[in-house]
C-alpha cells in the first residue's frame, strides 16, 4: 500500500503518481503506532471473547450478587450476579460492532453525494448542501437522541438514525475537496482527452479526495461508540439481554458507593477504545497528508 500524489495525467488520460510506501511514513508516526497497537490490542481482546470469557454474560448467579473481584469472577459481578468480565468483553464487541457497521453507509453515501455535486456545481450542489446546513444545526446528540425515540429503540434505530443525518459531514467533507481537485490540470487534461466523465471521478477525483473521509471515519466510529453508550444509557440502545457498556453504567449507577466495579470497568474500556481509535485517525491524517 502506498500514499500517492498525483502529478499529471499521461495521453491516455490516467493519472501520474509519484508513490511514497504508506507503511515506511507510518513507521514515522509514533501517533499511528500507539494508535495502531491499542486498537488492535483491543480488536484482538474483544475477538477472543469466546475464550477469554470464562461465563456466558447473560447467566445469572443469584449465591454472588455485586461480589468483587475473585478468582471465580476476575472483575466481580453485577447487581444480579452476572459476571462483568464477560460482560464487558460481549459489550465491547457488540458496541464496536455497531460502531464499525454504522458508518458504512453514510461513508458510502457522503462521499459519492459530495463529489457529484462538488464535481457537477449548480442547482444541485446548492440544494444539496442547504440540506446539509439544516442538519448540522441541530446539536448532534440531541438530534440522534429525538430520532432514535422516533424510530424505536435498538440496533435497527441506531442505524436509521446515523444513515439519515452523519452522511452530511462526509458530503461536506469530499465537496470541499472535489471542488479543488475539478480545477487542476491534470483533471482538465483528462476531460479535453475524451476521459468520461464518470470515469474522472472514479480514477482520478475520488482516490484524490478521500483521505480525509478516511481520517474522519476513525473518529466517527468514536462518535458513533458514545452515541451507541448514551443511547444504551439512557435505555434507548441495545436491548436487555444483550450487554452493553451504556446498559452497563446505568444499572451500575444506583451501586456506585458500593461496588464501583460495575460503572469503573465499563466506563475505562470505552476510554481506552476512544483514545486508541482517535490516536490511529491522527496517525492517519499525518501519514495521508500530502508531503
Amino acid at each position: 500500500m502506498s500514499a500517492e500524489a498525483v502529478i499529471g495525467v499521461d495521453d491516455a488520460g490516467e493519472s501520474i503518481v509519484a508513490r511514497s510506501s504508506f507503511w515506511s511514513r507510518a513507521r514515522r508516526s509514533p501517533t499511528f503506532l500507539v494508535g495502531g497497537s491499542l486498537t488492535s490490542l483491543i480488536l484482538l481482546i474483544l475477538f477472543l471473547a469466546p475464550v477469554l470469557a470464562r461465563h456466558n454474560p447473560d447467566t445469572l448467579n443469584l449465591t454472588s450478587l455485586l461480589s468483587g473481584p475473585t478468582s471465580q469472577h476476575w472483575l466481580g459481578t453485577d447487581d444480579l450476579g452476572r459476571d462483568e468480565w464477560a460482560r464487558v468483553l460481549y459489550g465491547g464487541r457488540t458496541d464496536i460492532e455497531v460502531g464499525v457497521v454504522t458508518v458504512l453507509f453514510p461513508l458510502i453515501f457522503g462521499v459519492a453525494i459530495g463529489t457529484f455535486i462538488g464535481y457537477v456545481g449548480g442547482v444541485v450542489d446548492t440544494i444539496v448542501m442547504r440540506v446539509v446546513d439544516v442538519v448540522l444545526a441541530f446539536p448532534f446528540y440531541v438530534l440522534i437522541i429525538a430520532l432514535v425515540a422516533f424510530i424505536g429503540a435498538g440496533v435497527h434505530g441506531i442505524f436509521l438514525a446515523f444513515g439519515l443525518t452523519d452522511w452530511v459531514v462526509y458530503a461536506r467533507l469530499t465537496r470541499s475537496s472535489t471542488i479543488v481537485a475539478r480545477h487542476q490540470d491534470w483533471v482538465a487534461a483528462a476531460v479535453n482527452g475524451g476521459v468520461p466523465r464518470w470515469r474522472v471521478l472514479l480514477r482520478h477525483i475520488i482516490p484524490n479526495t478521500i483521505s480525509q473521509s478516511l481520517v474522519y471515519v476513525m473518529s466517527d466510529i468514536v462518535l458513533v461508540i458514545l452515541a451507541v453508550v448514551t443511547l444504551g444509557y439512557l435505555g434507548l440502545g441495545l436491548q436487555p439481554p444483550s450487554p452493553d457498556w451504556g446498559a452497563m453504567i446505568g444499572e451500575g449507577q444506583a451501586y456506585i458507593f458500593t461496588n464501583q466495579w460495575q460503572v469503573l470497568i465499563p466506563g475505562i474500556a470505552l476510554l481506552l477504545t476512544g483514545t486508541g481509535f482517535s490516536l490511529l485517525g491522527d496517525g492517519l491524517a499525518d501519514v495521508l497528508r500530502p508531503q
